[in-house]
């Protein structure tokens, strides 16, 4: 009699890969101040700004006017039109909507973009220190996530492509990389992404580029992008979020661009993924990508008065060594002598009423940082400052 073998699994009885997820540890040390009640907190990646009236306007007129069910998978076809002029506007090439799929979330298009691309047997190059989730995703599909940590020097963060491009291997499907960086800041050169697209190009890997905060640059509008270099057949997938310029987080919304042959791939996964997402969110993105200029110009307006004010009061304390971040709305800083970042930020929050997010929480790369995310009015950013510097004395 022929015998099988049962899939392997975890002791509840799930994934193995589904099991070995580590837990957050942003949310580990947030849990451990939540129930404080006195906490300035500055764990979570997330504008302090509620969505501007004018979007969450749209989505309500939206919701009266009965736009409360299913869309096509793809998405609003008028979104994705919008969606393109939006991105041709922004980058500069010409990018047709057949190439747009609107998602339920950022975090959603990540997962779509490794469900597609990734499986067991693959590996997934993934430049470093970088949000969990990105990582995570990887692991998931059962590849196995291989992380080139950036590295930083006086001169600040610095990508190694050698370093990157030793890592890929006859089973490498992928590289991930995120610019403007969470949690560093990290702005990446077009030239180190012309060399990254003609690496892949040669290798038939493809790049998974996270594109979230590509509006939040202090140096330049808009962040180098791939989008500028690719052409459409190219093997590139952006990633996209209504959520970070668009103070739209709770909103769910996001979107991929891909290449045409793809697209209806993603499409037909969307159906078993999500299905699609909120007929009324598409509409308020519709909005904001139409008339929020001037909303997310001001925005980066305030976040660069934060950033510097961060960056100056940080520099001035004890132990702390960071570089100004060029993109995004982080301070990665490190703390000279901290070798448990968790533990650390755990005694932070207990002791000094302050909560940031440990380095460790970014990859192995990051232990020995802390992040802060300076999203947050001037007063309440001030305030934690001096927490921190009393607690660094």
């Amino acid at each position: 009699m022929a015998t099988t073998t049962a899939p392997a699994q975890g002791p509840a009885g799930a994934r193995q890969a589904v099991e070995r997820l580590p837990g957050s540890k942003i949310r580990e040390v947030a849990n451990a101040g939540m129930d404080l009640g006195d906490v300035l907190a500055f764990w979570f990646g997330e504008p302090d700004l509620p969505t501007p009236e004018f979007i969450c306007r749209a989505a309500a007129e939206a919701m009266a006017a009965g736009h409360t069910f299913y869309t096509a998978n793809r998405g609003l076809p008028e979104l994705r039109e919008a969606l393109a002029r939006y991105m041709s506007r922004l980058h500069g090439r010409a990018i047709g909507e057949e190439r747009i799929v609107v998602t339920a979330s950022g975090m959603a298009a990540v997962n779509l973009a490794q469900q597609v691309l990734a499986e067991a047997g693959d590996n997934v190059v993934v430049q470093g220190p970088i949000w969990p989730n990105l990582v995570a995703t990887v692991a998931l599909m059962g590849a196995e996530p291989r992380l080139v940590p950036l590295q930083f020097a006086n001169q600040g963060w610095r990508l190694d492509l050698d370093r990157l491009f030793a890592a890929c291997d006859a089973r490498t499907r992928a590289i991930v990389v995120n610019s403007p960086s969470n949690p560093t800041g990290w702005v990446m050169r077009p030239e180190e992404q012309r060399a990254i697209l003609d690496f892949a190009r040669k290798r038939g890997i493809w790049i998974i580029a996270d594109d979230v905060y590509v509006r939040l640059c202090y140096s330049r509008p808009v962040a180098p992008s791939f989008a500028e270099l690719a052409e459409p057949d190219d093997r590139v997938v952006l990633i996209n979020s209504f959520s970070k310029s668009w103070c739209m987080t709770g909103w769910r919304l996001g979107w991929l661009t891909l290449p045409p042959k793809l697209a209806p791939v993603v499409e037909r996964t969307v159906e078993f993924h999500h299905s699609c997402a909120a007929d009324f969110s598409q509409r308020a993105g519709i909005v904001a990508v139409e008339q929020g200029e001037p909303f997310v110009a001001d925005l980066v307006a305030r976040y660069r008065v934060a950033r510097d004010l961060a960056c100056e009061r940080l520099a001035a304390m004890p132990r702390v060594r960071l570089h100004v971040p060029d993109g995004a709305f982080y301070v990665f800083f490190q703390v000279a002598g901290m070798t448990d970042s968790l533990y650390f930020c755990k005694r932070l929050v207990r002791e000094a009423r302050v909560g940031l997010a440990p380095g460790a929480a970014f990859g192995p790369a990051g232990e020995g940082f802390i992040r802060l995310c300076f999203a947050s009015t001037l007063p309440r950013l001030d305030e934690g400052l001096a927490r921190l510097a009393r607690a660094l004395q």
